[in-house]
């Protein structure tokens, strides 16, 4: 069933992101949204007819903008800047980022700051709901003029001169949208300087992700409790009054979630006396505190990405006062950098979670660690069991370290120095989906992992909420009780991960909302 999303523009809610991102949705516009973009489009079109330079609309482009653009030629001037700006190489983006940059870019042209006329609203919306894929290259953008681009490919397809993807395949715009029974649109003055000097993409991209994150968090918090108890290991450092006193919001949350995981563990029960190790390893013991400080970073990023989602970003913006006035101003609100800033951030907790997930795998196939047998398999030298699926886990996570290097400390001058300070933000956030998969992987393998040594401490049972755990992955993968191959029970259990099915066991018994 398709829901239809009525949205206030500049008012977007990450509930309304995370549908569009999901898919099934139509968009709607409340109807004073529409007097907003009239009145905007009204500026610049008076602006088109008057004598005085105004950039983007009867001026080059960058550092062309000292060139004048005579009066006819002022549509051109905008569909050249599209067919230019369409230089975007590598693989193309994936549906859930093109939903999530069609109905950002919508939602900040319906403001009526950047001048567009409706028809290129109404555009964006036919496009979005006939479930059209605009082909858009994943590679081009350095995040600071806008992600001009990837935005451009969009933008083409819009005007029947582009691609659309259908069932895979790139196939000739003009004849999609006749399919369709969309016309293509025809540009007026500024219109396509509007949809493309934006952040639009950037910010698609790390709203994907941090969509994402917010389903592999919450299974890495539960396989991190699924690897306390198959370790035996103790849940006195989660005592809530531990993290009270140092005040941290996420470390509190955490610990009260994995308290809640644990409760009537009868595997915690039977060693709860006479157990003569003194503390645990950091992995375990200080979970709480690494994958606080991770939710707090995701919130930080969360905060971001929701105001940029519903920024105006484009340049220059027209503030059209609803008395008459109107002024329009060149400025700088396409750069990208606090999208930078928060894919960077996210990129740490990311690695984070995965790095404390590995250090977990190592820790369960360590006999002299976890007590339980070698590598986790019986007759250990006959089978070598999880020896070599940590060894995937750790080069996973390495990858990730690489990875988490800050894109937005990079910088390369373009448009002839022009343009000489850019934000890197569209790699930066586009990183994130390889790092996902990345940590993804070793969630996964660690749950299969910490359900194995499961297997050795039969016939005691865990709590509820990690038995249920335990008879998900086991409906998917079996136990290894002699070596086998392994490889498709990690791709099942990275699945059922990637699908939810850990997460939704996680905010089912706890109550931790990540975002």
């Amino acid at each position: 069933m398709t829901t239809t999303l009525k949205l206030t523009p500049g008012a977007l809610t990450l509930d309304q992101l995370r549908q569009i991102q999901q898919g099934g949705v139509r968009l709607e516009l409340v109807p004073e949204a529409w007097e907003d973009i009239e009145r905007g489009a009204a500026v610049v079109q008076k602006a088109a007819a008057g004598d005085a330079a105004v950039y983007g609309v009867n001026t080059g482009f960058g550092k062309l903008a000292n060139k004048r653009i005579a009066k006819d030629e002022l549509d051109t001037l905008q569909r050249n800047l599209i067919r230019s700006h369409c230089v975007g190489v590598g693989a193309p983006m994936n549906e859930r980022v093109l939903r999530l940059m069609l109905a950002t870019k919508l939602s900040s042209l319906a403001r009526g700051i950047s001048g567009v006329r409706r028809e290129v609203v109404l555009a964006l919306l036919d496009v979005f709901n006939a479930g059209l894929t605009p082909y858009v290259p994943c590679q081009g953008s350095v995040g600071a003029s806008g992600d001009l681009a990837p935005l451009s490919h969009m933008s083409l397809a819009l005007m029947g001169e582009g691609e659309f993807l259908v069932d895979g395949q790139r196939k000739p715009a003009a004849a999609v949208l006749e399919a369709a029974g969309l016309k293509p649109l025809q540009l007026a003055a500024k219109e396509g300087l509007a949809l493309i000097n934006g952040t639009q993409t950037s910010t698609a991209l790390a709203l994907d992700a941090l969509l994402r994150f917010e389903v592999l968090y919450a299974s890495a918090v539960l396989t991190g409790a699924l690897s306390l108890d198959a370790a035996r290991g103790s849940d006195g450092p989660f005592d809530a009054r531990i993290h009270a006193v140092r005040g941290q919001p996420g470390q509190i949350e955490v610990a009260a979630a994995y308290r809640e995981l644990l409760k009537g563990s009868a595997i915690r029960a039977s060693h709860a006396e006479n157990d003569d190790r003194v503390q645990d390893p950091y992995c375990l013991r200080c979970q709480p505190q690494v994958m606080g400080a991770c939710l707090d970073q995701a919130r930080y990023v969360r905060d971001v990405l929701l105001r940029e989602a519903n920024a105006v970003t484009d340049n220059p913006l027209v503030f059209a006062e609803k008395d008459g006035t109107a002024t329009m101003i060149s400025g700088g609100n396409f750069h990208a950098e606090p999208v930078a800033l928060a894919a960077d951030a996210l990129a740490v907790a990311i690695a984070e979670v995965g790095a404390i997930a590995e250090r977990r795998i190592a820790m369960l196939i360590d006999t002299g660690v976890s007590r339980l047998p070698p590598f986790l398999t019986e007759n250990a030298g006959l089978n070598s069991g999880f020896m070599i699926a940590h060894v995937t886990a750790a080069a996973l996570a390495s990858e990730n370290k690489s990875l988490a290097h800050p894109a937005s400390v990079d910088s390369l001058p373009t448009s002839a120095n022009q343009e000489d300070h850019v934000s890197m933000a569209t790699f930066g956030a586009r990183r994130l989906a390889n790092m996902l998969d990345n940590t993804g992987h070793i969630v996964a393998i660690e749950w299969l992992a910490a359900c194995q040594g499961f297997e050795f401490l039969r016939p005691l049972k865990s709590s509820a909420a990690l038995e249920a755990a335990y008879t998900a992955l086991r409906a998917k993968a079996p136990a290894m009780n002699t070596d086998h191959y392994l490889a498709p029970d990690i791709e099942a259990a990275f699945a059922m991960v990637q699908a939810g099915e850990l997460a939704r066991l996680t905010c089912s018994s706890v109550a931790l909302r990540v975002y």
